[in-house]
């Protein structure tokens, strides 16, 4: 109404046009400050601003509808049914939302439950103390004529055995509290690096700065890294992030990407840098530096996912394997040539990505030594990606063991997730 360029407003409140333009076709929510920020630029009052939560609304009931088939007869009515039963809609869309929150949830807690090693070695324990204490007693019940000095050994070791169960539960228990959290930081020092990774945002700003600090310095001064192998991970993590900023400093990244359209290969001759290492400056730039999430996922040799950075819609498991129909695992058996294919991550609203990968070999022992190989992929959601793929998407998902797709040449074992339950 008042003519505004949205490139002009984007930059007058601090975020990029394309950042503004994801919020506005309601692909990523809206802060308070922010939205007071734009109501102050546009001369308005805030509220003018929030008329059109309708829409969110009718999007995720839209949403909920491509699943039954008698309710997408009835789509051209929708704005008729929230318009008299607004009660009812929303209560039909927190149902939903809530479903997909609960389907989540079931995901990352079968995937921790069934190859959690923490737990596996728990109920280890566990078991081994019950047994020890019920050889004892059974050795005092059947033993008549045991030796007093025995006894009273027999009966030291229950009441030990037994404190060491107690302790064995609680800490089983507290554990499995934690983890209940699809947040939990986790008790392996990988798990406490991207836990640690995740509160930065994957992006350091210290070492953005010219005089950064080392990263031994930054780790001594994180609490979030508490064992000696979670930090050492840390340090190597932080050393080669390092490096990327030296070879791809912020402003001339951030200036260079937007100019050559987020292309990565561009990217790499323009800064002389293999694509791995674009492929991570993308996906530690600030999500409204980019107008929203850069995913990246990083194996090894054997194909264990040795990085994990989610973007949401495309969930990475964390101790069962990753589907081997993704680009990941395309490259990791097509060294130094690169891979770029459209996807689609199963579910109940099905969302589509451009990723792009490639798989980088190394030789850290010397000339003579053993070759070591890192493949990498990049995950952009589709509306980021401006170097469109007209190819058909290519059907994904995060593992078998929690994939919705039925009929999949590649799956390994039934899902879980399955229409029944």
């Amino acid at each position: 109404m008042q003519g505004r360029k949205q490139a002009d407003l984007a930059r007058s409140v601090g975020i990029s046009p394309s950042y503004l333009n994801l919020i506005e076709h309601n692909r990523r929510r809206i802060g308070g400050k922010l939205i007071m920020d734009i109501a102050r630029e546009l001369g308005v009052d805030a509220s003018a601003l929030t008329e059109g939560a309708e829409v969110e609304l009718l999007n995720t009931l839209r949403e909920a509808a491509v699943d039954h088939e008698s309710a997408a007869e009835d789509l051209p009515r929708l704005e008729e049914f929230v318009g008299r039963f607004p009660g009812w809609a929303r209560l039909l869309s927190d149902t939903r939302r809530r479903a997909r929150e609960l389907e989540h949830s079931v995901e990352v807690l079968s995937d921790r439950m069934t190859h959690d090693p923490f737990l596996s070695a728990s109920l280890h324990e566990v078991i081994s103390t019950v047994t020890a204490i019920r050889s004892t007693a059974t050795i005092l019940a059947e033993t008549r004529d045991i030796d007093p000095e025995w006894r009273d050994r027999f009966h030291r070791n229950m009441a030990e055995e037994s404190a060491r169960l107690a302790e064995s539960a609680e800490a089983l228990v507290r554990y499995l509290d934690e983890a209940s959290s699809t947040e939990f930081a986790g008790s392996t020092p990988q798990e406490e690096l991207d836990g640690w990774l995740r509160s930065l945002g994957f992006h350091v700003a210290d070492l953005e700065r010219n005089l950064a600090p080392d990263p031994e310095t930054l780790v001594r001064r994180s609490s979030g890294l508490t064992s000696a192998a979670a930090r050492q991970m840390a340090e190597a993590y932080l050393r080669r992030y390092r490096q990327d900023v030296e070879h791809m400093p912020l402003a001339a990244f951030q200036e260079a990407a937007r100019a050559l359209a987020f292309d990565p290969a561009a990217l790499a001759v323009r800064f002389g840098v293999d694509l791995g290492a674009v492929f991570r400056r993308m996906a530690a730039l600030p999500t409204e530096m980019v107008g929203g999430e850069i995913g990246l996922v990083v194996c090894d040799g054997s194909g264990t996912l040795t990085f994990r950075k989610p973007v949401e819609g495309f969930p990475l498991p964390r101790y069962s394997a990753a589907c081997p129909l993704w680009p990941l695992y395309s490259a990791l058996s097509r060294p130094m040539a690169p891979v770029r294919n459209r996807v689609e991550m199963g579910g109940r609203s099905p969302r589509s990505f451009v990723c792009y990968a490639v798989c980088q070999p190394s030789q850290p022992g010397g000339f003579d030594g053993p070759q070591v190989i890192e493949a990498a992929m990049l995950i952009l959601p589709e509306e980021l990606a401006v170097l469109q793929v007209a190819e058909a998407p290519r059907e994904v998902g995060t593992s078998c063991r929690i994939c919705p797709r039925g009929a999949c040449a590649a799956r390994r074992e039934p899902s879980i997730m399955a229409e029944a339950f």
